[in-house]
Formats: structure tokens, C-alpha cells, sequence
């Protein structure tokens, strides 16, 4: 199952504790990008922030990954599941014009 994890930092609450956080970031996905857990991330632009691909095999795993992050009480998160899309070209094999 893919998720796409948008996150915002919530900025009111900035300290030392959130730039800590947001420090230990790249280590908590390193392993999970070993694991095919996260297939992509990506900063949000112009903001404070990322998206992140999320390959799961259930919505509890999802739940307690992002449980896990060291953001996680410092950011509002917007969880999109995502289905594969099938090239419809490929349903018209064989089909004359």
C-alpha cells in the first residue's frame, strides 16, 4: 500500500527541541529507505515541510512509522493513499483503428 505523507511543521512551535527533531530526520529514513519503506522524499517548496512516498503493508504500519518520526509532535501530516494508475494503452492490444 503507498501513501503520500504530506507534513507541515507547526512553526508556533519552534525551540531547540523541534530543530533537534528535524536534525534526526535523515537518520530516521535512512533505514526505511533501505527497507523500501519510503520510496521518495521531497521538501515542500517555500515552505516547512516535506512529502514523502510511504510503501506499507497495512495502515497501522503506516500509523506507527509516522509515530516514530522525530517530528511527529511538532507537525500536522495530510495522508493521501495512492493506487497505481495502468497505462490504458495496454487494454487495446490487439485492437484496430
Amino acid at each position: 500500500m503507498k501513501f503520500l505523507v504530506m507534513f507541515r511543521m507547526e512553526l508556533a512551535l519552534l525551540s531547540g527541541e523541534m530543530a533537534a527533531a528535524v536534525a534526526k530526520m535523515p537518520r530516521y529514513a535512512g533505514p526505511l529507505e533501505d527497507k523500501g519503506k519510503v520510496l521518495a522524499r521531497y521538501h515542500l517548496v517555500g515552505q516547512h515541510g516535506g512529502a514523502w512516498i510511504y510503501d506499507v503493508g497495512s495502515n497501522e504500519e503506516l500509523e506507527r512509522l509516522l509515530a516514530l518520526s522525530p517530528v511527529y509532535n511538532f507537525a500536522r501530516y495530510e495522508i493521501h493513499p495512492l493506487a497505481d494508475m495502468p497505462d490504458p494503452a495496454a487494454g487495446l492490444t490487439g485492437m484496430t483503428g
